[in-house]
């Protein structure tokens, strides 16, 4: 609309309001646009800051998991304990019923000079070692029977106490009631501490160990294989059913109800609870086929249901991001529709399709809840000798070990969380190199 002014002041004054008006709309628009910016970067400092802080709580917690307390004690392999009556040669399985312990006492007597007739002091003593040493001398004894009737320094793994005070984690100094190691305890750390026999190593057997009720032979080993069992059922099955059902619905399918039912279930689908993927797999694999319980098999298939419409969705998101040029130029030339899709639609879209299997695949990796309810939560301390067979996976492993009393159990749940970010973060990492590598920009 234009004004009509015959005052020349008029219109010089209509100007001037006009600019005004759009020069407070201007700043208000700038104004609201620096909220914006301020908001947004108040959202992502403190989405870091809690990222960070979840992080460092982990880290700070878990890396001393990584290191682990022995005790080298020179142990005589006495024969009148070990192999009392002389039968090792025709039957070597006595030789796993043999008083270990009290190989260890005798050494500790010997070490530090103690009295073995005082049996409160050996049970003090007898405190320092784990309890698993009777399983580490008897496999150094079935390993070698020679070293029967000799004396061999062996390394024997610490107690969870005397681990977390040669750590730093117990106060010393505290009175000794208020720490659950005594002060006799302490003195003999320090004293086989001065004669090199207490030191910290690199625990290798939080990486081959299994499920065990004493923190300081726990490990992760067991729960690492049952995962590589369920992660290649996963990726076997997923991969192709997903990719394979993808082409169908997006290059082949007629486009009618039944496609479009299809489509909005498999989005659905994708935003289904874990949990009740959980209870499918407890009432389809375990109730009706009757496969076993804890079985790696059975946590397989139950993630690659969980899988599959994450996959089908990212497939056919790549396979939409294919120009139509493509397969207009491949039919032009008189290639059929399966050789145009197989042949240039489906290799322009596999950076796209393996983005989303690795996706898939990681939130499979730290899943939980579905595993719970098909009985992966048993204890497993021997290593599945194939998918069939009982066994436990990283996830689960952390969820046992965070319901533990013991305080040793904080660290090896911490570092089992931070091996289980490591694979995580590597998989997403891996998701995009891909896309950048082979990503084609149309």
């Amino acid at each position: 609309m234009s004004e009509t002014f015959t005052n020349p002041n008029e219109a010089g004054d209509f100007r001037r309001k006009v600019t005004e008006t759009r020069r407070k709309g201007l700043k208000r628009r700038h104004r609201a646009e620096r909220r914006f910016r301020v908001f947004g970067f108040l959202a992502i400092f403190a989405g870091l800051f809690f990222l960070a802080a979840l992080l460092f709580s982990v880290a700070g917690k878990g890396f001393s998991a990584f290191q682990q307390t022995t005790i080298t004690l020179p142990i005589t392999f006495s024969e009148q304990v070990v192999d009392p009556e002389g039968l090792r040669d025709e039957n070597p399985r006595l030789l796993l019923t043999a008083n270990y312990p009290a190989l260890v006492q005798d050494a500790l007597a010997k070490t530090l000079d103690l009295d073995p007739a005082n049996a409160a002091e050996m049970r003090e003593a007898m405190r320092l070692v784990s309890r698993s040493a009777r399983v580490d001398l008897r496999d150094v004894v079935m390993d070698d029977p020679s070293v029967i009737g000799k004396t061999v320094d062996v390394k024997l793994l610490a107690a969870a106490d005397v681990d977390s005070a040669n750590k730093g984690q117990i106060d010393l100094s505290l009175p000794e009631t208020s720490r659950r190691v005594s002060d006799q305890q302490a003195a003999w750390m320090a004293e086989l501490k001065a004669e090199g026999r207490l030191h910290k190593s690199f625990n290798t057997g939080f990486f081959t160990h299994g499920a065990s009720s004493r923190p300081e032979s726990a490990g992760i080993g067991v729960a690492f294989v049952g995962t590589l069992y369920m992660m290649g059922i996963v990726l076997v099955l997923s991969l192709p059913l997903g990719v394979a059902s993808a082409i169908y619905l997006e290059e082949f399918a007629p486009k009618n109800r039944f496609t479009d039912v299809i489509e909005v279930n498999i989005n659905n689908l994708a935003a289904v609870p874990s949990i009740v993927f959980g209870l499918l797999g407890v009432a389809l694999f375990i109730g009706f086929l009757g496969l076993p319980r804890s079985a790696a098999l059975v946590g397989g298939l139950v993630l690659t249901l969980m899988t599959l419409p994450t996959i089908i969705i990212a497939t056919r998101s790549a396979l939409k991001a294919v120009p139509p040029s493509i397969r207009s130029a491949a039919l032009g030339v008189g290639a059929s529709k399966m050789q145009a899709v197989f042949h240039h639609v489906l290799p322009l879209a596999m950076p796209g399709i393996l983005t989303g299997t690795i996706i898939g695949l990681a939130r499979a990796l730290g899943e939980t809840a579905p595993l719970l309810l098909i009985g992966m939560v048993a204890f497993v301390a021997d290593y599945p000798a194939s998918p069939l067979d009982p066994s436990t996976a990283l996830p689960v492993q952390i969820y046992m070990w965070a319901g533990e009393a013991e305080r040793a159990f904080v660290e090896r749940t911490s570092a089992a969380i931070i091996v289980l970010l490591v694979f995580l973060i590597l998989m997403n990492l891996t998701a995009v190199i891909l896309r950048r590598r082979f990503e084609r920009r149309w």
